[in-house]
């Protein structure tokens, strides 16, 4: 007499493989069956289920949303160019609000956005003092965005400014504040106008607060890369170091390099 073997229980890894394939090849397109119903189909427990879909939520698979279900997150990349943003004719359009930014977005086809800024003067994290070029723990001024892309956060982008160049001027400001050429070309007779940056890139991982602002969960596995962009003066004075956190499913930087 044969003993039937009892079925081996997936667990959450498992069960987060098969929902994952079933998103990539379209079986579930929108939403996730209820809990129940999956429940049943992989003869699991509730508990075992959610931290399949905590799985999928840290991956930037699916988004649940309080007593609507969970939702898979589709969203169209972009591939910013970076090699073009703040650079030679800049496309800010004062009248309408348009910065360079918004207008790059524009350019492709996309609805750009971005939360109301917050400016606060605090003390220089040690590497954005290295890059800067002032001592750790010197007060500079720190403007943090959030840009959306068809209302979706896709980048968070944080300025830090010495003291000496954001006081008295609209760097200050809890807007939105377009200006041709950039603030920095437009304030104190220009002597903090950019007329090099220095760009450098490499992979990060999201603190709490940026996963936060990103509409993800803590913990988050979505690849991320942060970039960031010192600009100096043309007496070679270090006056802006902006911060931009891309999630990697979401943006591809491009750099086109002549020769």
């Amino acid at each position: 007499m044969t003993t039937r073997q009892p079925k081996k229980r997936m667990g959450a890894k498992e069960i987060a493989a098969a929902l994952r394939s079933r998103i990539d090849n379209g079986a579930i397109e929108r939403q996730l069956p209820p809990t129940r119903v999956l429940v049943e189909e992989f003869g699991t427990s509730p508990e075992t289920l959610r931290q399949a879909v905590g799985i999928l939520r840290a991956e930037g698979r699916v988004t649940s949303q309080q007593g609507k279900g969970v939702f898979v997150r589709r969203v169209e990349p972009i591939e910013f160019a970076m090699h073009r943003f703040e650079r030679g004719d800049r496309r800010d359009d004062v009248e309408s609000g348009i910065d360079d930014w918004k207008a790059a977005i524009l350019e492709l086809g996309r609805v750009p956005s971005q939360d109301t800024p917050t400016v606060s003067v605090e003390r220089a994290p040690a590497d954005i003092a290295k890059e800067l070029g002032v001592e750790p723990g010197s007060f500079v001024v720190a403007r943090r965005r959030t840009r959306r892309v068809d209302g979706d956060p896709f980048q968070l982008a944080d300025s830090w400014f010495p003291t000496e160049v954001a006081f008295d001027t609209p760097l200050m400001d809890e807007e939105d504040v377009t200006m041709p050429g950039g603030i920095l070309a437009n304030i104190k007779n220009r002597q903090y106008a950019q007329t090099r940056k220095v760009d450098k890139l490499r992979a990060w991982v999201l603190t709490a607060d940026q996963a936060d602002r990103l509409g993800l969960p803590t913990g988050s596995t979505v690849p991320v890369l942060r970039h960031v962009r010192v600009g100096y003066n043309s007496a070679g004075k270090a006056v802006r170091c902006m911060v931009t956190i891309a999630p990697g499913d979401l943006n591809t930087l491009v750099y086109e390099i002549e020769d």
